[in-house]
């Protein structure tokens, strides 16, 4: 699987999706600007050691990013407002799991132009606005790895 964050704003986010992408051997790409920088020693201590166990790809852009997806793999968009729940997706091995910004989401125009593709978590209060963009990407994630069998799980 293939994890996409495009814009992340927040270290410890990041990191923890980085610890994540190494524990399921998911390649993580990071679509720029950032909010910090990659030497960010937030952005390392979330990610612990796990930064070296990780095959991970930086983009300057979005077009950079979406230039490189191979004929055949899926892009999903996870962000609020999807027609479709996450858990109603067909995931297949070498799609790429999209998330945006904390503070901003991925773009309006982005989600318009995909939206069979463009996927929701539920959310069942209306004081809550979103969710930690790490634990978004776990739930979907493991979705995904569950619709695969798990395969190649170590324990």
């Amino acid at each position: 699987m293939n994890v996409v964050l495009v814009e992340p704003e927040i270290p410890p986010n990041t990191g923890n999706v980085a610890r994540l992408c190494a524990a399921t051997k998911s390649v993580l790409h990071l679509v720029e600007p950032f909010g910090f920088k990659l030497d960010d020693s937030q952005l390392k201590r979330a990610g612990m050691d796990y930064w070296q166990h990780v095959e991970w790809h930086r983009w300057a852009n979005w077009k950079a990013f979406e230039a490189q997806i191979p004929a055949g793999s899926q892009l999903w968009f996870v962000e609020s407002g999807g027609e479709k729940i996450y858990s109603d997706a067909k995931f297949s091995a070498n799609d790429y799991l999209a998330f945006g910004r904390e503070t901003a989401g991925l773009p309006k125009a982005l989600l318009e132009k995909n939206k069979e593709h463009w996927l929701r978590i539920p959310m069942f209060n209306e004081q809550s606005r979103s969710l930690n963009l790490s634990n978004c990407v776990a739930l979907v994630l493991f979705e995904a790895l569950r619709q695969q069998g798990f395969k190649n799980e170590i324990f």
